[in-house]
């Protein structure tokens, strides 16, 4: 996706450890335009999929995961990293070790947002090595849903979870994938 290539290049920044940050619009700050831009070149990837639900992680792949929603006119469904008074003990739940926060989370979602009757597609900002997509790739696993695939703004392909994820089978449509980041120079993949 050329404009988001071209927003990474522009207002990007690389920080020590492979960690690419898009603060200013999409994970901290929110480009609306572009965040509905990107909403709309998932549903144009996976529009014969017969996606019922829309599924992420709290919080940064939220905005995005809803707007593919709104052009799937189907349930946004975030999986929480915290269990609150509020989500009984009836989830579906997966261990997601984060690459920017070097943290593991067991990340939750009541079985009353899914079932066996969803087609799920997982949405996400960013896919390094993969951990966040097998947490939702198992959550959707274990409600009995199908899956659809995956949908990822911004790739690092350098990282090889997109890959790895490729060669078990699963779908995975990124819309910009970095294959390096040396020196600070940011090269993609095309």
């Amino acid at each position: 996706m050329k404009i988001l290539e071209e927003r990474i290049l522009r207002e990007g920044k690389v920080l020590p450890g492979n960690v690419l940050k898009v603060g200013s619009f999409i994970n901290h700050m929110i480009d609306p335009t572009l965040t509905d831009k990107m909403g709309e070149a998932f549903f144009e990837r996976f529009k014969n999929e017969g996606v019922t639900k829309i599924l992420t992680v709290e919080a940064s792949g939220i905005a995005i995961a809803y707007a593919a929603a709104r052009y799937f006119g189907c349930p946004m469904v975030f999986a929480k990293k915290t269990q609150t008074s509020n989500v009984n003990s009836n989830v579906y739940s997966a261990p997601v070790k984060s690459f920017t926060h070097g943290k593991t989370y067991n990340v939750m979602v009541s079985t009353d947002y899914i079932t066996h009757e969803d087609t799920v597609l997982c949405v996400d900002d960013f896919l390094a090595v993969g951990n966040a997509l097998i947490g939702l790739f198992s959550i959707v696993e274990q409600a009995g849903a199908k899956l659809a695939g995956a949908g990822i703004a911004i790739e690092k392909g350098f990282q090889g979870g997109g890959d790895k994820l490729r060669d078990k089978g699963y779908r995975i449509e990124s819309l910009a994938i970095i294959d390096s980041m040396e020196d600070c120079k940011i090269v993609f993949r095309h």
